[in-house]
């Protein structure tokens, strides 16, 4: 039988507003989007697993940015994805869902941070919302 043993959850930006849009920073520089702390109880240690799941809003204002999306654990890169982002006079807007699963943590505060940088030069893409993180820790 499946136990929770932590869920937390944090949502910077609860909509879509580009009027309070921020530009995605070009690699080797990155932005944090949220962080969430999840704690893993001492009688669940190595038979565990985190879902941790993503939304993230951006918008294409320059060219095709290429954007990354990592998910870090206690300072150590644990995921990441790459996407594509059109700008004007194609698609504009895009909503990123993902999830990522970390296994057999040891009993102990995790800290998760998620962040975003584009790695494709001259080019732009904006955080507009909505941006949420959560995290579900489950014994098997």
């Amino acid at each position: 039988m499946v136990q929770v043993l932590d869920y937390q959850a944090s949502e910077p930006l609860s909509s879509f507003n580009p009027e309070n849009a921020f530009t995605i920073p070009q690699a080797p520089f990155k932005v944090l989007l949220a962080s969430i702390q999840i704690t893993i109880p001492s009688t669940a240690t190595r038979n565990n697993r985190v879902e941790l799941v993503s939304t993230v809003g951006v918008a294409g204002i320059t060219n095709i940015s290429q954007i990354v999306f990592r998910i870090f654990r206690n300072g150590k890169e644990i995921f990441n994805t790459q996407d594509g982002v059109e700008s004007t006079g194609s698609e504009q807007n895009y909503v990123f869902t993902f999830q990522a699963i970390d296994s057999n943590l040891t009993a102990g505060a995790n800290f998760y941070q998620l962040t975003v940088e584009n790695i494709t030069p001259n080019t732009q893409a904006n955080i507009v919302g909505p941006v949420s993180f959560s995290g579900l820790a489950i014994k098997s």
